[in-house]
């Protein structure tokens, strides 16, 4: 058993921290509240190949794995960019790269993994539905054989990124739930090219406005008869659900990644005013009421840690890893809200201040807690499959 890093994962730490030491708390916060994507981030993480980290290298990437992702994550996380850094791992490295790499065809890999690689082209995930919710097996939207396309109908809700993307990974029913045997069955996962969709006026969207993350924006989206040609399945038609865990999995493990950077960084905030705010004379950081809580959030991100590593060394190994991500995510999730909730308290009154970041840190931590799964769920799930529990539902 060995825990330390391997090279790979230390360089892009290291490059990683390089680029998130010249972005300060300012900067952050004045693209939330301009609800902007971090454009010069983004930037320099493309021109540095720190993106592409899970590409293969014949295709223009570094031909590294989920563990290196992760790390990325948790570095850009950590280094001041909060929950912000998610996203920008989460919609074209994992939902695009990760997966075309994973389950494209070798035609799907050459036209879009050298793209993404470059940074010419973003992508972005579409499952969620507003009456199907968590309930993935339940969703409605329908993709209709047409000769050589599909055509699609239904609705999504939380998509994040679709304003910028140029192709969706869309989650689609090619046989109903109630026909499909077993319900996994009829799953068709497809790749949308979103700006001929929008022109040909097929798919539109309308932005959700949200409490916090807001450097991306979350919008509904409508597919009324969107055409997407048949070569653009990703694995094969009917069985998507294979290519679903393949996403759904890597997207819990970067969200437990972004959890422990996040609360590592609320950490050190908390940590640093209590260190200095002496009001009475000391500094509160002294005082047993105001550290140990901190102590035991400093105890929970160091296991979060390494449930994500776990699950991230599994999933690069071909694995089963489901009960590790869920639990890398719900640890990482509670541990950097319970950093944000204690941060808001050491700084007392001041934290409500909009000049202070920790508003916009307790904002975003909360939602880590819903997606992208409900913790409820996540137990759920614990309770079944490492309990032996009965199924709930």
């Amino acid at each position: 058993m060995d825990f330390d890093l391997p090279e790979s994962a230390l360089a892009v730490r290291e490059g990683v921290q390089a680029i998130a030491r010249k972005y300060d708390q300012e900067y952050w916060s004045r693209c939330d509240a301009d609800h902007r994507w971090p454009e010069e981030v983004w930037r320099e993480l493309v021109a540095g190949g720190w993106h592409s980290l899970a590409i293969p290298e014949e295709h223009g990437g570094a031909g590294q794995g989920l563990l290196e992702l992760a790390v990325a994550l948790e570095s850009l996380a950590a280094g001041g960019a909060g929950g912000a850094a998610s996203f920008m791992y989460l919609l074209t490295p994992a939902f695009g790269g990760l997966t075309i790499t994973r389950h494209g065809t070798e035609e799907q890999r050459r036209e879009f993994l050298p793209k993404i690689a470059s940074g010419e082209l973003e992508t972005c995930f579409a499952i969620t539905e507003p009456d199907a919710g968590s309930n993935s097996i339940n969703i409605t939207t329908q993709a209709r054989r047409d000769g050589d396309h599909y055509v699609v109908s239904g609705q999504k809700i939380w998509i994040s990124g679709v304003e910028r993307a140029d192709f969706l990974v869309l989650v689609t029913r090619t046989i109903p739930a109630a026909e499909a045997r077993p319900r996994t069955n009829g799953f068709t996962v497809l790749l949308v090219d979103v700006k001929q969709a929008v022109a040909d006026g097929t798919l539109t969207y309308r932005p959700i406005p949200k409490l916090g993350t807001n450097t991306v924006a979350s919008s509904m989206v409508f597919l009324d008869g969107v055409r997407v040609p048949a070569d653009r399945v990703l694995g094969a038609a009917d069985q998507g659900f294979a290519v679903l865990w393949d996403i759904l999995n890597p997207e819990r493990v970067l969200a437990a990644a972004s959890g422990v950077g996040f609360g590592e960084l609320v950490l050190r905030v908390a940590v640093d005013y209590a260190g200095e705010r002496a009001p009475f004379g000391t500094p509160i950081g002294a005082h047993q009421a105001v550290a140990f809580p901190l102590a035991r959030i400093k105890a929970q991100v160091e296991l979060a840690r390494l449930m994500t590593y776990k699950a991230a060394w599994l999933w690069d190994r071909g694995r089963p890893c489901g009960s590790e991500a869920n639990i890398a995510k719900l640890t990482a999730a509670d541990a950097a809200w319970q950093a944000a909730d204690r941060a808001f308290q050491a700084h007392g009154g001041m934290a409500y201040s909009l000049e202070y970041p920790v508003a916009r840190m307790f904002r975003d931590a909360r939602i880590a807690k819903n997606i992208p799964v409900a913790e409820e769920l996540v137990l759920a799930h614990i309770a079944q499959h490492e309990l032996g529990l009965p199924k709930s539902y």
